[in-house]
């Protein structure tokens, strides 16, 4: 194991941590400088909704360490671009559609300088009427890819599990962008897809925890603790990311709230997996460097996480 794990949380203003992973009473606009203190890099969740300002990344970047790792959703414009739940693919990736919000976004995030974590293009699950096949899609993906800049890392998360195949694949190594690996209750875990394929894709590998929504808020309606035992999946990921260290120089992962309910405690756990350390020590190293189950019906689309 050569590689360095990054890992951290999907978003970082849970309102639900206060007085659990962040002090009591502190303000939100103190939380990322606080995080920062907990785990060498995040997801930035805010970016899937609106294009971020030059003003807001740039407060970002003031309020994190040189050796963190803020990493981004391209905007829902670009990659759902539906109005409703459902997205538009007459409109997903095409130049006309997506252009403007794909300059703004990267001026903006290249204000981050050398804080710039890999950027994700999370696609939805989409059904047939988005697109018939996974052709046409890939045909996009690749002129897409092709045309952004080589400044930054890309990661691209693809939730319809039959696409996930040797034309994707090879496609995503010919841009050094990064499949995305999931744990998603209706997509295979990399665990599963690896008996078939080489799911690495790049010099980097990206990792989602991201679990069943409804089973966790069945259990809970704030996120303040774990409520669902991962173990047994958490055990599966840490052999497959120690296995990925040993071929990439980083590894990057990220828990939600809605994989066991609590996702700072949740990758604290599986980093202490991975590095054979408890969770304690984990968190004190990050702060010292600063199955697959039923797709979706066409007409229940998954929320967008």
């Amino acid at each position: 194991m050569t590689g360095r794990l990054r890992h951290g949380t999907s978003s970082w203003s849970e309102k639900s941590w206060d007085g659990v992973f962040y002090p009591r009473g502190m303000p939100a606009g103190e939380y990322l400088a606080h995080y920062a203190t907990q785990f060498d890099a995040v997801e930035a969740d805010v970016t899937y909704y609106r294009v971020p300002d030059r003003t807001m990344v740039e407060r970002w970047r003031a309020r994190t360490p040189g050796d963190f790792r803020l990493c981004a959703k391209f905007p829902r414009s670009i990659v759902h671009a539906g109005e409703g739940p459902r997205p538009d693919g007459a409109r997903v990736l095409v130049p006309e559609h997506a252009a403007d919000d794909t300059g703004r976004f990267l001026d903006a995030m290249g204000r981050l300088g050398d804080r710039c974590g890999p950027l994700v293009l999370q696609f939805p699950y989409f059904n047939r009427q988005a697109f018939p096949g996974p052709e046409p899609f890939l045909e996009r993906l690749n002129a897409y890819l092709g045309d952004l800049p080589a400044q930054f890392r890309y990661g691209v998360e693809v939730r319809n599990e039959r696409w996930i195949d040797a034309p994707l694949l090879d496609l995503l190594r010919r841009h050094r962008a990064a499949l995305v690996w999931l744990d998603l209750h209706y997509v295979a875990p990399p665990w599963v897809l690896e008996r078939k394929h080489d799911l690495v894709t790049a010099d980097f590998v990206y990792a989602r925890l991201i679990g069943d929504r409804k089973a966790v808020e069945a259990r809970t309606k704030t996120f303040d603790r774990v409520v669902l035992d991962q173990g047994p999946r958490l055990a599966r990921w840490a052999e497959v990311l120690r296995a990925a260290l040993g071929r990439v120089p980083e590894v990057y992962a990220f828990a939600n709230n809605h994989y066991a309910g609590h996702g700072p405690a949740t990758i604290r756990d599986l980093a202490a997996r991975v590095l054979g350390e408890s969770p304690g020590e984990s968190g004190a190293r990050a702060k010292d460097a600063a199955g697959g189950g039923v797709v979706p019906a066409d007409d229940d689309p998954e929320p967008e996480r």
